[in-house]
């Protein structure tokens, strides 16, 4: 399957008989289809998969028992009946592709028979769901692929040589942790830890002071590969079934001080949330844009170069970063913005994360999880974290609606991910949304 091919699930014109589903403005209308694992809220019942349609959950589980799909769309509604997506995932992009499309059959404007009956029966309003992360998650991955989040967050600890000699050669990334990687929603605690403060000789131990988060996307691995055999760049779409928002919160007081010599770990290692909707690949073809280097720096090597990826290796995904303070809760405020860009900006793509990841022989496994790393644009107000926009904590950011100002996070700050593909002749396609709470420290 050609993850960047249109076909007809792509078409702006395509209407459902769900009317939540052709909304303007809709995160999830039938040329979306993003999937999930859920249950009913407040029930006992098992977690099994789920498709977001409107403001509706398609329970697969329901769709599977009905035989509402047949072939290899049966199979793989088959697989998504448990409780992680991991079996799906691994079934690959044939099998993606037919069960998007039979969905998509069953949903469009006029459909009838059985199997539309079947599908009309099985829906959950999402206001009713409780979502959970949709794979097991063996083995989670951050990158470190944005130049402008690079270079910002390099003046901070390097102000003389921001840019790490390796950046601008290849996909640099480490690998996180896996365990505390959480729901949208799931509030967590202020982490402990070490830091050395400004002009010290000796570290202090205390709750992080320097609370950070960054705006990513994630990617979830479908098939895997056999350990000791790279994965080309031309075949690494085939291994990505699809994106969420993802927040990696970062401990930067304790991240700064054990970076030294080795990478990030319990600076990172505490929290990462992931929104709950898997958007495919499939859904996102229409947004797929040109990737390049600018000619006077560093082009990729082969083995991170190929046609396609420099065709179509973008992706024009808009994000935006929203804080939510304790005070705009409590005086009913909408949360303030605090800085919005594209994934188009990145400087490597997710073929390339790929291509690096597995160029040593690492075995990736379905459902593992990749970070984009930090997304940043251009523009100091398309910064993908705090620490950016802060200058590092040396000047305040105001937040307009409450009057309140913020260098780093506080406890009860809340923030907010929201991303979106958007443009003329294409339908709007929607992630909703990735939201997390800090909570006080645990102890002192």
């Amino acid at each position: 399957m050609n993850t960047m091919e249109l076909n007809h699930t792509h078409d702006p014109e395509a209407r459902s008989w769900l009317e939540s589903a052709n909304a303007a403005g809709t995160d999830f209308p039938i040329q979306n289809l993003p999937f999930g694992v859920f249950r009913r809220a407040g029930s006992s019942e098992a977690f099994r998969g789920g498709v977001a349609i409107g403001d509706q959950v398609i329970d697969l589980a329901s769709i599977a028992r009905e035989g509402a799909v047949s072939g290899l769309a049966a199979q793989a509604v088959n697989a998504c009946t448990g409780d992680a997506l991991n079996d799906f995932l691994a079934m690959g992009p044939d099998a993606w592709r037919a069960l998007r499309h039979a969905l998509f059959d069953l949903l469009k404007a006029g459909a009838s028979g059985p199997g539309a009956q079947a599908l009309r029966a099985s829906l959950v309003p999402q206001a009713g769901a409780e979502m959970r992360v949709p794979t097991r998650v063996g083995n989670y991955t951050d990158f470190y692929t944005s130049i402008h989040h690079a270079r910002n967050v390099g003046r901070v600890i390097r102000p003389d040589d921001p840019l790490t000699p390796n950046f601008q050669w290849m996909p640099i990334a480490y690998h996180g942790r896996a365990s505390s990687v959480v729901i949208s929603g799931t509030p967590f605690k202020r982490p402990m830890g070490q830091a050395m403060p400004p002009g010290a000789s000796a570290p202090v131990y205390g709750p992080c002071r320097r609370l950070d988060y960054e705006l990513e996307l994630g990617f979830y691995v479908g098939p895997g590969n056999d350990m000791g055999q790279p994965i080309p760049i031309a075949e690494a779409e085939q291994h990505i079934f699809g994106m969420c928002l993802l927040n990696d919160w970062s401990a930067r007081d304790h991240q700064f001080w054990e970076m030294a010599p080795l990478g990030p770990f319990l600076g990172k290692n505490f929290c990462t949330t992931v929104s709950p909707w898997i958007v495919t690949l499939e859904a996102l073809a229409p947004y797929r844009v040109p990737f390049a280097h600018p000619a006077d720096e560093p082009q990729p090597l082969a083995y991170l170069d190929s046609p396609a990826n420099t065709a179509h290796g973008g992706v024009d995904v808009q994000l935006e970063v929203r804080i939510e303070s304790r005070q705009h809760r409590e005086r009913g405020i909408p949360p303030d913005r605090l800085s919005a860009t594209s994934f188009r900006h990145q400087y490597w793509t997710i073929a390339q994360m790929v291509a690096q990841h597995s160029v040593g022989g690492c075995n990736l496994q379905p459902g593992d999880l990749l970070g984009s790393g930090t997304i940043s644009g251009p523009t100091p107000d398309e910064a993908g974290a705090i620490v950016e926009l802060s200058l590092g904590g040396s000047r305040s950011i105001p937040l307009p609606g409450t009057g309140e100002a913020r260098t780093f996070l506080e406890d009860g700050d809340a923030i907010v991910l929201r991303g979106w593909c958007e443009k003329p002749g294409a339908a709007r396609i929607g992630f909703g949304e990735n939201r997390g709470e800090v909570l006080p420290a645990i102890s002192a």
